[in-house]
């Protein structure tokens, strides 16, 4: 009888999936609060849609060079503790196979073959500072080009949330009426955007939309609370 192949699928995108919440959930709340705000004060779409395109220009250049300098930060801990470890190879090699040692031990790995492991990795370097990063650190290599994509990535999603709300204002002339509509484009676009979101990180996708309904439904409604107060 032939065997199954065993298939294992993990998600392996989480970094992706978090810049692309990180951008779209404010792409979906700000522009909506600065939209709504304007609102009752102008009665023309025109000036809430000029306003909101400016906004959105604004917010995803600045959203994008945040992704952009903590994903570059990341990298540059990472290097710099990487050339650490290289070091401390190098100079202290009975500190550092004593440190794998106790981590294996933790794993509940025995003294017996605790011993063989380390002198295996002991014999290759490379192998010996990515397991120290990883185990003794914990931290993973970032991809060459990780900084840019987050830039990218969250920019583009927070274009992308951010002309959710605006639509209806290009389409409705009166900013009240607008802005009934843009409430309800907002709230569906949360809630897909939670059921999306829970698909992929493997939570279950309709505790994801609810969460993320309310979640995005309080913060746009603060914001635009804020907004109200201001103009």
């Amino acid at each position: 009888m032939p065997a199954t192949r065993h298939i294992e699928r993990h998600f392996t995108s989480s970094d992706v999936v978090r810049d692309v919440v990180i951008g779209m959930s404010d792409g979906l709340t700000v522009p909506f609060a600065l939209a709504a705000g304007l609102s009752g004060a102008v009665a023309s779409s025109g000036i809430v849609v000029t306003a909101g395109l400016a906004e959105i220009a604004a917010g995803s250049i600045a959203m994008g060079l945040g992704g952009y300098l903590a994903a570059k930060s990341d990298a540059d801990h990472y290097h710099a503790e990487q050339r650490r470890e290289e070091q401390e190879v190098v100079e202290k090699p009975r500190e550092e196979m004593k440190e794998v040692a106790d981590i294996l031990r933790q794993y509940g790995m025995s003294d017996e073959h605790i011993r063989p492991a380390v002198e295996a990795m002991s014999r290759n370097p490379k192998a010996w500072i990515d397991f120290m990063m990883r185990f003794e650190l914990g931290l993973e290599k970032p991809e060459p080009q990780r900084a840019r994509t987050s830039a990218a990535v969250i920019a583009g999603s927070y274009v992308v949330g951010g002309l959710v709300p605006l639509v209806p204002y290009m389409l409705i002339h009166t900013a009240a009426t607008a802005l009934t509509v843009s409430v309800v484009m907002t709230l569906v676009a949360l809630a897909i955007f939670g059921w999306v979101k829970g698909q992929y990180t493997g939570a279950r996708p309709l505790k994801s939309s609810i969460q993320t309904t309310i979640t995005g439904g309080l913060a746009a409604t603060a914001a635009f609370l804020i907004a109200k107060a201001i103009a």
